[in-house]
């Protein structure tokens, strides 16, 4: 039973259930979780109270001009193991074009007559053209960064997240760069075809922020998604048989880098036997020009068969938002294990210059990137653990975990061992670090 909604779910089905047993039971337990939510109310409410007092033990003010004020940053509640899309949530909420876009968005109205305003507990009646992922998600957003001291629930996301993602259907931990790409591919098609006769990438064409040589398109038209997060590979492939080179540019929404092998043994930051693994590493491992191996030849059409062949990537487009994904997670022979490696990471700067395809095309002030966000994997394996988030907003770090959200520094962002890092390009000229 979810305890925010209280819809039932039976696994059997693979879907939320109405049925209840002969005696009530499953309505007793709504009851019963109702009576313990309205009581854990009124003891939070007495406890913020008994905080507000004593602001001095209250981690959730922040001096500011000299006067104490609220953080207006506001937690996600955990769903049940939720907590890999609540962390994609807040960071995607802190990358401010994007969430801007969805925040000005009108909104939709899914159900209208007698079920308007009613709670409803999900069923298999209502049917998947009764969803939006677009209009959720923006609701979401919306309920981010009101000030509330309550956590928002965002269990009408979730539900419509079962509904058109069914990997994600059940409590159990997923992995939360899979559920990113989901995610972004899902608001991608969504927003190509409109919601109720009404074309959401209308919006886009008239917003002059996002202009058409900003736009990357991915499986179709361009939307918010790929204008903000698109950018554009070359892969290069040459025969080493003949010398024959294939070129082919692919779109990408985020960059997947392995963490390179001889550093996979190190686990600190501040272990001493050899140099620390940086993202400099990662990337440069990405980019490098590598042999493919007896399992990846390379067809060949001059030598009209596999053939062994050179592979390098190029970055021929750089997005607004860099998005990059450390590899942490790997298949040996019966496991999938991770990474634990620190992987050191800049908070300003990154400069993308010398993995461009044409570097003298692109000013210097287009491919410096600063850091807006980073997602960190707790734990031991991708079944297992447990995601959180850093972000900034408004010049201020934020640690946000689940429910909880806490002011924090550069320096404790700095040490986390992220899982994926969101950059944002720089729009003005500012300071000289870099990677």
């Amino acid at each position: 039973m979810d305890c925010s909604s209280y819809s039932t779910y039976c696994y059997r089905c693979d879907d939320f259930v109405v049925n209840d047993t002969k005696l009530g039971l499953v309505q007793k337990v709504r009851e019963h979780l109702q009576n313990l939510e309205n009581s854990a109310f009124t003891a939070d409410r007495h406890r913020k109270r008994k905080l507000l007092e004593n602001s001095s033990l209250n981690s959730k003010l922040l001096k500011v001009n000299g006067s104490t004020a609220a953080i207006c940053a506001t937690g996600l509640r955990n769903l049940g193991n939720t907590c890999f899309m609540n962390a994609i949530l807040q960071s995607l909420s802190n990358i401010e074009q994007f969430c801007c876009y969805f925040k000005e968005l009108p909104a939709v109205e899914l159900r209208n007559g007698k079920t308007a305003g009613r709670r409803t507990y999900h069923t298999r009646s209502q049917g998947d053209n009764n969803v939006s992922l677009v209009e959720e998600f923006r609701k979401t957003l919306c309920a981010l960064w009101q000030g509330s001291q309550t956590a928002f629930s965002p269990e009408s996301l979730f539900y419509v997240v079962w509904k058109i993602m069914p990997n994600f259907r059940g409590y159990q931990q997923q992995d939360a760069h899979e559920f990113m790409r989901y995610l972004l591919d899902h608001l991608h098609l969504e927003l190509q075809g409109g919601f109720n006769g009404v074309s959401r990438s209308a919006i886009l064409q008239e917003n002059s922020t996002l202009s058409a040589s900003n736009k990357c398109c991915i499986n179709g038209a361009s939307t918010v998604v790929t204008a903000i997060f698109g950018g554009i590979l070359q892969n290069e492939v040459n025969c080493l048989i003949c010398g024959t080179e294939s070129r082919k540019f692919d779109p990408f929404l985020d960059l997947s880098l392995d963490i390179p092998s001889q550093f996979r043994n190190k686990r600190s930051k501040n272990q001493e036997n050899g140099p620390v693994c940086s993202l400099r590493d990662c990337l440069r491992s990405f980019t490098d020009l590598e042999e493919l191996d007896e399992t990846e030849l390379y067809m060949c059409h001059k030598c009209k068969k596999k053939q062994k062949s050179t592979k390098k990537f190029w970055i021929q487009k750089l997005p607004k938002v860099l998005c990059l994904h450390l590899k942490r997670f790997h298949w040996t022979a019966y496991l999938r294990n991770k990474v634990d490696t620190y992987v050191e990471f800049p908070l300003r700067g990154l400069d993308m210059k010398c993995y461009l395809l044409e570097p003298e095309n692109s000013g210097p002030e287009h491919c410096l990137y600063d850091l807006a966000a980073v997602v960190v994997h707790h734990g031991s394996g991708v079944g297992s653990g447990h995601y959180t988030a850093y972000a900034t907003h408004e010049g201020r770090w934020f640690h946000f975990n689940d429910s909880t959200v806490t002011l924090t520094d550069e320096d404790t962002v700095v040490k986390a061992k992220a899982y994926i890092l969101f950059y944002v390009e720089r729009q003005a000229k500012a300071g000289s670090d870099k990677l």
